[in-house]
C-alpha cells in the first residue's frame, strides 16, 4: 500500500507529512513525498528569462525533499519525487496513478484555525475531481504525539450508497486494529417539518430515522467486526458534530456527495460544514461505482 503525500516546505506540508506517517505506521503502508513545481507556459516577452532561476528553484526543491525525508521515522518506508506540472493537483494525481497509490494525503491551508481544517485551492480542486480517497490533515497535525490511529469514525449519511465508505472504513479499522464507530448526524435545521410538528416531535422523528440508518449500516458489516454506533443531534451540522468526543489519534471517514461521478470525489455541503469543526484528520472516500 502506497500513500502519496503532497508536500510543500511549509507548516501545511509538515502537517500533511505527519498524517502520512501516522497512516503509514497504522496501515502498514509506504509513503511517497511528492513536490510539484509550476510548469508554466512560456510567455512571449522582450525580456530574456534567466534559465538559472529554474535551475535554482529545482535545486532548492531537492533540498526541501531531503529535509522532509529526514523527518520521517526509520520504521516508515519513504521515497521522494519531484515533478513539474502547470497544476499542483494534476501533478499529484498523475504521480498517484504512476505509483498505483491508494490514497493522497495533504495538509490544510495556512490561514485556518489551529486544530481545524482549511481548504486551499489545491485541496479544493482535488476534492472535486480526484478518483482516490483523500486524507486531510487539520492545521497543527505536525504537533500530534499519536503514534498510530486510535479509533476510526465513519459518518453514515441518511441516503443509500454508503457501501464503499463502509468497506473502506472497515478496512482501515482492521489494518490499524483500531475500533470502529458509526456516527449518524441529525441536523434539525435540515429536517422535514409537518404542519402539526413541534420541535421535540421533529427531533424524535429525525433520531428514529438516524437509528434505522445506523442499524441498516451495521447489518451490512462483516460479523467479526466490532462496532459502536452513535447518534449526534443538534440545531445544525456543526453543532451536531461538536457533540462528538475526539482524542489525539482519532480520524473520521466520510463519503462524497451524491452529485459526484462514480468512483470520484465531490465535497458535499454536509461534509463541508463538518470540516469547519472536526478537529481530527478526515478521509474522504469516492462515490460508489454505479
Amino acid at each position: 500500500m502506497r500513500l502519496v503525500v503532497g508536500y510543500l516546505a511549509t507548516p501545511s506540508g509538515a502537517d500533511g507529512l505527519a498524517l502520512g506517517v501516522l497512516l503509514a505506521r497504522s496501515l502498514g503502508a509506504e509513503i511517497d513525498i511528492c513536490l510539484v513545481l509550476p510548469d508554466e507556459e512560456p510567455v512571449p516577452t522582450r525580456i530574456p528569462v534567466d534559465s538559472a532561476y529554474e535551475e535554482l528553484l529545482s535545486d532548492q526543491a531537492v533540498d526541501w525533499l531531503v529535509e522532509a525525508r529526514a523527518t520521517v521515522p526509520d520504521d516508515v518506508t519513504v521515497r521522494t519525487h519531484l515533478r513539474s506540472n502547470e497544476s499542483f493537483a494534476k501533478g499529484l494525481l498523475d504521480i498517484a496513478d504512476e505509483l498505483d497509490a491508494e490514497m493522497i494525503v495533504i495538509g490544510a491551508s495556512g490561514d485556518g484555525l489551529l486544530g481545524r481544517h482549511s481548504i486551499g485551492s489545491v485541496t479544493g480542486e482535488l476534492l472535486h475531481c480526484a478518483h482516490l480517497p483523500m486524507a486531510l490533515a487539520p492545521r497543527g497535525m505536525r504537533h500530534s504525539t499519536a503514534q498510530a490511529i486510535r479509533s476510526v469514525t465513519c459518518a453514515v449519511g441518511t441516503r443509500a450508497g454508503a457501501g464503499l465508505l463502509l468497506r473502506e472504513a472497515v478496512g482501515v479499522s482492521r489494518r490499524s486494529m483500531a475500533p470502529l464507530r458509526l456516527v449518524s448526524l441529525v441536523p434539525l435545521d435540515m429536517s422535514r417539518r409537518r404542519r402539526s410538528d413541534t420541535p421535540e416531535s421533529v427531533r424524535q422523528r429525525a433520531i428514529a430515522h438516524a437509528a434505522e440508518v445506523l442499524e441498516s449500516a451495521r447489518s451490512g458489516l462483516p460479523e467479526d467486526v466490532t462496532v459502536d454506533s452513535v447518534i449526534a443531534d443538534g440545531a445544525n451540522v456543526e453543532s451536531a458534530v461538536s457533540k462528538l468526543e475526539w482524542s489525539d489519534g482519532d480520524l473520521i471517514m466520510v463519503g462524497s456527495s451524491r452529485l459526484a461521478r462514480p468512483r470520484h470525489l465531490f465535497l458535499g455541503s454536509t461534509v463541508s460544514k463538518m470540516l469547519r469543526v472536526v478537529p481530527v484528520p478526515m478521509i474522504v472516500v469516492p462515490k460508489e461505482e454505479v
